[in-house]
């Protein structure tokens, strides 16, 4: 498996409108649900109806316990939990929950065993050669 990429010229807002090019990643489509829950069913002897079942049942779960403040551990993984940005005051007096905190996000952390494949290197092309 490999991961497509473009070349993207990017005008650089610091230095007066400088253009710049990167190097920029491309998806190359969606996996929804029934695909998923097909794909893993097909390497098991679950069926895809209870693949599926589980995985609806693992977002749900994850909406709880992320809203509780808890981290979701899963495994090879990684590990989710909620998180929040905000705008700074002066004083801890001047805070509040509702003028302060301006979105919630969830945030992803790989699992160790994630971060070497990441760190060894994916294979990548250009968008086009294949």
């Amino acid at each position: 498996m490999s991961l497509r990429y473009r070349i993207t010229k990017r005008n650089n807002s610091i230095s007066e409108n400088t253009p710049n090019y990167i190097l920029q990643a491309i998806n190359t489509g969606t996996i929804d649900l029934d695909t998923l829950s097909e794909s893993i069913s097909n390497e098991c002897t679950l069926h895809s109806v209870d693949v599926k079942a589980v995985l609806i049942a693992l977002g749900k779960k994850l909406d709880f316990y992320l809203s509780d403040g808890k981290i979701v551990d899963l495994g090879d993984v990684g590990k989710f939990k909620m998180g929040f940005s905000g705008k700074a005051e002066e004083s801890p007096e001047a805070l509040t929950v509702k003028r302060n905190i301006k979105k919630f996000h969830v945030n992803f952390q790989p699992s160790v065993k994630m971060k070497r494949k990441l760190k060894g290197g994916i294979t990548v092309y250009k968008e086009g050669r294949r």
